[in-house]
């Protein structure tokens, strides 16, 4: 509050009833001092403020008695004394300040402990009194106790303190949230763990698929073999009747040389006469003992060729099912492979197709030699039953670039129509009447041959045949075998 200024021209003069009465009358605790430092009024707002009598203080300098427990200049005696603002502000540090409405005066708010029964606070400010020539004749100083508004702003700090306490219990509760979401974020993270080991699971099952699909491979290989167990037995039991028919004729043979043996042991005693050699004659003749000597290593021979045919036959069957074989990457020749597969389908192709060999330069493949022998009799098989009424022929290439091996089969077929083209490889698809196949002939040999890091690639036209080109790496890539079955297969 702005202090209540004041021309006292004489320190000595007496104050007027008038004046008295208008300082009694203000609301505001005020107290002037002199330029002697002598209090010259002390209102009842102060008397109130200070709980000292105006009788107690007035005609003393003790006007700093009410505020401090020792002797120190209160604001009114620094400007009394013409401090400078610097020693005003020694005495109150960081509290004082200018009054920006009065020249001259200060104000400043401050604490006294020993002021009323717990301290007050108080907004005070002193303003200099000049006399009518402007000199200073003394001092006036206004109290006002802000106590209240301390109070207020001690509250709000409080409140304040609390909000802040508030805001780290939110800020906790959030980093609780946080950790929380952490642990969401961990869940989700073992969550995707468990996947990826259901993941896992499924790669193992899908590895155990790819197995069964192995099996399958070895199922339908039994079932071609099965299928043509009929052919194999006519085409053996051919060799063997011609071996048993001669075997017949052998005893018969036999037998007569036997009569003869036995006639010459009846006339070895009697060898010398004449009868005797006569009968040796004509059993000879009877006989034909030469001729026996000639037809007997005719039928002999005949019989090994059967018997080696028989071997050839059965050796081709045991090199095609590779039965005895482990299943293992090994450098194969793929021309005796084919050879041999052709001789086990013999049957199948001899009455359809004449088959051609067109066999170029090429190395031995790093291979699985009974699959890549699968692959050749589905192709070969197919391209017969693919003849119709008319005899075709099936053309059968070969040949290799630094890298890459590759088999050709040609038929002169009825060729594929492009709507089925592209599920010819398809598992299950066929054309062929219900019972007659089982759609797998294909697509086995596709995953085959994809098995080997190879493809088959196909060219067709409907009425004139189908050509199938199986190109395969001369050297198997080194990688899991196992994996790259499953990618593959997938693929596939």
């Amino acid at each position: 509050m702005e202090p209540v200024p004041l021309n006292l021209h004489n320190r000595a003069a007496p104050a007027t009833p008038a004046m008295a009465a208008y300082f009694d009358a203000s609301p505001v605790a005020t107290f002037t001092i002199d330029a002697e430092h002598v209090i010259t009024h002390w209102n009842k707002a102060c008397e109130a403020t200070t709980g000292v009598t105006a009788a107690d203080m007035i005609g003393t300098r003790n006007q700093w008695r009410p505020f401090h427990q020792s002797a120190r200049p209160t604001l009114a005696d620094l400007i009394v004394s013409g401090a400078s603002e610097d020693t005003i502000r020694t005495h109150y540090p960081g509290k004082v300040r200018r009054s920006l409405l009065i020249a001259g005066a200060y104000e400043a708010e401050d604490f006294f402990p020993h002021l009323g029964p717990r301290g007050r606070w108080l907004f005070f400010s002193a303003a200099p009194l000049f006399d009518a020539i402007g000199n200073i004749i003394g001092a006036v100083e206004t109290l006002l106790d802000v106590t209240k508004r301390k109070q207020a702003e001690e509250n709000l700090h409080r409140t304040q303190l609390e909000l802040e306490n508030l805001v780290a219990r939110r800020t906790e509760q959030l980093a609780q949230a946080n950790r929380r979401l952490e642990d969401d974020i961990r869940k989700r993270e073992e969550t995707e763990a468990e996947l990826l080991r259901r993941n896992a699971e499924l790669t193992e099952l899908n590895a155990k698929l790819t197995m069964a699909q192995e099996q399958l491979v070895q199922s339908e290989k039994l079932a071609s073999i099965g299928q043509l167990a009929a052919g194999v037995a006519h085409e053996i039991n051919n060799p063997i009747g011609y071996i048993f028919s001669n075997f017949g004729t052998l005893e018969n043979y036999l037998a007569d040389l036997f009569d003869m043996l036995a006639a010459y042991e009846k006339a070895e005693q009697a060898i010398a006469e004449p009868q005797a050699r006569a009968e040796l004659e004509a059993a000879k003749e009877r006989v034909e003992l030469g001729f026996l000597k000639e037809d007997i290593p005719v039928l002999m021979n005949e019989s090994k060729e059967g018997i080696v045919r028989v071997r050839k036959i059965v050796q081709d069957l045991k090199d095609f099912s590779r039965v005895d074989a482990r299943q293992e990457w090994q450098w194969a020749d793929l021309h005796r492979g084919i050879d041999s597969t052709l001789n086990i389908v013999a049957n199948e192709i001899k009455y359809k197709a004449d088959v051609v060999k067109r066999y170029g330069d090429i190395p031995e493949v790093e291979c699985l030699p009974s699959q890549i022998n699968q692959v050749v009799m589905n192709m070969v098989v197919n391209a017969a039953h693919a003849m119709g009424e008319a005899r075709g022929t099936i053309t059968i290439s070969t040949g290799a670039d630094a890298e890459l091996a590759w088999i050709e089969i040609a038929d002169t077929g009825s060729g594929i129509p492009k709507e089925i083209l592209s599920r010819i490889f398809d598992p299950f698809f066929t054309t062929k009447p219900v019972g007659k196949g089982t759609g797998l002939g294909l697509s086995l040999a596709y995953g085959i041959v994809q098995k080997h890091r190879g493809r088959i690639d196909v060219e067709s036209e409907a009425g004139k045949g189908t050509i199938f080109r199986i190109v395969l790496p001369i050297r198997h890539p080194k990688e899991d075998d196992q994996q790259e079955t499953g990618r593959q297969d997938r693929q596939a």
